[in-house]
């Protein structure tokens, strides 16, 4: 875990936002499509299915690994070649999201900031090459909890960072995986770029975040009871 320092506080509003990693701040699809089909090559087995890509794509590494190799015994042997990965070829396909640092550059001092990911040793790296350590007062990877996400962990740990409550939280994802956890955190949640989850509010472009952020610390209802569709 990973931390800085926040913004000033203030009353009745959203203070910090919190963000997924793969498919929020960076496309990471085809390099986890990359990393995982290499380990499943080494054992001669099939390439991904889309299915499987998009189970991988929001788990950690230990809980895909057991999802592809679940019957083999070879599992074991999985974990221990993912380790001697080398990891430079594949950071090279990821991408940042458009608009994202212009984005960042816009929360930074006006909100807390905090990223909490199923990422686990490739955190720091991804954050160091696209110059993004300076943008998040904390980064909480699922080495930092004892409960990967759905579980909320990784938002408590946040809120009680920044000494919040779950009001004055928002967490953007793209996954069923983090629609469960901002559910289960009692988060205010955006759903980016995936019109299918059950959201608070859904974005298309970071460029509608300030904005958006701006009429829910004016709105004297930010959210609903429930989720719906927006």
């Amino acid at each position: 875990m990973t931390s800085t320092h926040g913004s000033v506080r203030r009353n009745g509003s959203i203070e910090a936002v919190i963000f997924d990693c793969d498919g929020v701040l960076v496309d990471s699809r085809a390099a986890n499509a990359a990393f995982y089909n290499q380990i499943l090559a080494h054992f001669n087995k099939e390439p991904l299915t889309e299915a499987q890509l998009t189970y991988v794509h929001s788990q950690t590494v230990y809980e895909s690994l057991a999802y592809l190799f679940q019957g083999d015994s070879r599992l074991p042997e999985a974990e221990r070649f993912w380790r001697t990965t080398d990891y430079g070829p594949i950071n090279k396909m990821l991408t940042l999201q458009p608009g994202l640092v212009d984005c960042l550059q816009d929360l930074h001092g006006r909100f807390k900031t905090a990223i909490a990911t199923n990422r686990t040793t490739t955190m720091g790296g991804l954050l160091r090459r696209f110059g993004l350590e300076r943008y998040f007062d904390l980064v909480v990877t699922s080495l930092d909890v004892r409960n990967p996400k759905p579980h909320p962990e990784a938002i408590q740990k946040i809120l009680s960072f920044f000494g919040l409550n779950s009001r004055e939280a928002c967490y953007i994802g793209d996954s069923v995986v983090d629609e469960e956890t901002a559910g289960r955190a009692g988060v205010l949640f955006i759903a980016y770029r995936n019109g299918d989850l059950r959201a608070d509010h859904h974005l298309s472009d970071f460029v509608e975040l300030i904005p958006l952020l701006e009429r829910l610390s004016h709105s004297p209802t930010r959210r609903s009871a429930h989720r719906e569709r927006s």
